[in-house]
């Protein structure tokens, strides 16, 4: 049997446990600038507020009802999910952490009788050790845990748990959840699937399997193998290597110099090339995008991209960032208003795996030494202590005009208690 915990609307949720007071109240949390909605508590959803509406067209609303609005506090939200996922492993054989709010719990070899008392224990545990609400949903596959998950969070009755089981149940189950909803399924196959007279998890699994097999891809075929009480999709201890890795963001303002972009293209080649080396991986090809505002219908919307290739696999920030200006200067238009950009390592392998070149120009173990120091310096003393210089004198910041304290990573901001 295998579980899925996923925390209930995460960022919010983090947000209240160090303010009770938002308990009961709409509240939202933004995207960084402030710019989109990605997180809501449930009385936000009631309003009508929805996911990545661009805060900018629901100021009213949010003025009338008096929903509390909070910029994205990643440090807290990160900090507070490993206290989550420590509180999963010491509960259950294993986890495998999908993302910061869920994780997968491996409960092979747990006698089914006692499975709902562990979701039941599970849930309170980590209510009442993090204050983060979760969701357990419990069955026979990875993605069966999933609906049952689901099933958790939307009904009262659940507790905070749900034990999927017994074919009766799981038809049960599959007939309320729209085809859409299934893990795997996006929106571009749910609306083939819909084409097709499948509107449900139900209507999918009782489709053809050689008519499943042939349309879908293979990871669409294990979705429906996996419905149907075969499990396909394998437990993994510890996730894989990000295979690309992003950095964008939206500018606080709209931005026309190529200087100014500029500095900006080189935080984020910097942020690329400290998660690379965190996972001891290099890359050979550089993607760099700008675009403009696509919430300004003015009929001169822009974008352009740029795919480089490196000298050699590489995980020197100096190597990546020699590559920025003459890539950038082929796609950016003088007097283009840009509000967002960003920076793709794709390419990538294991440093340990990967073969080197003997006609690279620079000095690679000079450049891996300092590269170590770097990584060093701003882990001893904080993020930034060290930038390239590139970067200008000024840090690149995001707009964050409702940002809470960081209550768990910063001694400035640790909580007080009046008594």
């Amino acid at each position: 049997m295998f579980g899925l915990a996923d925390c209930n609307n995460f960022y919010v949720s983090c947000e209240r446990v160090f303010n009770p007071a938002l308990e009961g109240k709409p509240v939202i949390v933004l995207s960084n600038n402030d710019g989109c909605v990605i997180s809501r508590s449930q009385e936000a959803k009631c309003l009508g507020i929805k996911m990545g509406e661009p805060v900018f067209q629901i100021r009213d609303l949010i003025n009338k009802e008096g929903v509390a609005v909070f910029s994205s506090n990643f440090s807290l939200y990160g900090d507070m999910s490993q206290r989550v996922m420590d509180t999963l492993r010491s509960m259950v054989p294993e986890i495998e952490v999908y993302s910061v709010d869920e994780a997968f719990l491996d409960l092979r070899g747990i006698n089914n009788q006692n499975l709902s008392k562990l979701g039941e224990k599970i849930s309170l545990k980590v209510r009442k050790g993090t204050g983060i609400p979760i969701s357990v949903g419990i069955s026979q596959t990875k993605t069966l845990a999933k609906v049952a998950a689901s099933i958790a969070k939307r009904a009262p009755v659940s507790k905070g748990y749900f034990l999927l089981s017994g074919s009766d149940n799981i038809t049960e189950a599959l007939k309320h959840c729209p085809v859409g909803d299934i893990w795997g399924i996006g929106r571009k196959l749910s609306s083939f699937l819909a084409g097709n007279g499948i509107y449900t998890a139900f209507d999918f699994v009782n489709a053809p399997g050689e008519w499943i097999r042939t349309r879908l891809t293979i990871t669409g075929f294990n979705t429906w193998r996996e419905l149907r009480g075969e499990s396909c999709i394998s437990f993994e201890e510890m996730p894989g290597d990000k295979k690309q890795i992003c950095t964008s963001r939206t500018f606080p303002v709209e931005l026309s110099s190529i200087d100014d972009i500029y500095k900006a293209m080189s935080y984020f080649v910097s942020n690329c090339g400290e998660k690379l080396r965190r996972q001891r991986s290099v890359c050979n090809e550089i993607i760099i995008f700008l675009l403009t505002n696509v919430y300004k219908k003015t009929g001169s919307e822009h974008y352009r991209s740029i795919i480089v290739q490196t000298e050699s696999p590489t995980d020197s920030t100096i190597e990546l960032m020699k590559r920025v200006p003459p890539a950038l200067e082929k796609i950016f238009r003088e007097g283009t208003l840009y509000k967002k950009g960003g920076v793709i390592l794709t390419g990538i392998s294991k440093k340990s795996e990967t073969a080197g070149t003997l006609f690279n120009s620079y000095d690679t173990a000079r450049h891996d030494s300092l590269m170590e120091c770097i990584d060093e310096i701003n882990v001893k003393y904080g993020r930034g202590s060290i930038v390239p210089a590139a970067q200008g004198a000024k840090r690149f910041k995001t707009a964050s005009t409702h940002l809470s304290k960081r209550y768990t990573t910063d001694w400035k901001d640790i909580i007080t208690v009046k008594v």
